[in-house]
């Protein structure tokens, strides 16, 4: 028994001339990866540009708290530059400034649904408030031990003073008797 192989089979050859060079299928590229080499249909997005640049920022101040709030994720991190679209100095200047705005208490380190997330322990550990005590039991004295839920024993009956003089009253250090008379 042997086996015949075709050429659409894993073995076979693939007709047509040979395939050189990137592959264009318009006089822009814009069909394929073109002059950038990546598979067909995906572009390399436009080149964003520097706002502060733009607007001829010299310095971008912490105090400007809704400028630079733009540039922090809904997480609470500080956005690269290939996505906020800084330039490199202005990347710089921009990161000093939120930093500063955080130490300043005038933007949050996390976002409140992350602070959620956290437990108890990892939000007293990063700073936060610490985690709430645990319900303790109503104090009972040394001496006296039931289980939780069992009915209280009655109080002991008082018993009789027994007749005779009252003994003396301790006094305090420091102070010198008194006679009563």
């Amino acid at each position: 028994m042997t086996q015949e192989s075709s050429p659409s089979s894993e073995g076979g050859t693939r007709s047509g001339p040979p395939r050189s060079g990137p592959r264009r299928d318009g006089p822009s590229g814009a069909g394929g990866g073109g002059r950038y080499g990546g598979p067909p249909g995906l572009r390399r997005p436009r080149r964003k540009v520097c706002t502060f640049c733009v607007d001829k920022v010299q310095r971008i101040d912490y105090k400007d708290v809704g400028r630079i709030r733009r540039y922090i994720s809904d997480r609470g991190k500080i956005d690269p530059r290939r996505k906020s679209g800084t330039c490199a100095k202005h990347q710089r200047m921009l990161t000093t400034a939120l930093k500063r705005a955080r130490l300043m208490a005038m933007l949050p380190y996390t976002a409140d649904h992350v602070r959620g997330l956290m437990s108890p322990q990892a939000r007293a550990m990063a700073g936060g408030p610490p985690p709430p005590k645990p319900e303790r039991p109503p104090f009972r004295p040394a001496g006296e031990f039931r289980p939780a839920g069992a009915p209280p024993r009655p109080a002991p009956a008082p018993q009789p003073a027994a007749p005779g003089p009252q003994p003396a009253a301790p006094v305090p250090a420091g102070q010198p008797p008194t006679t009563e008379g």
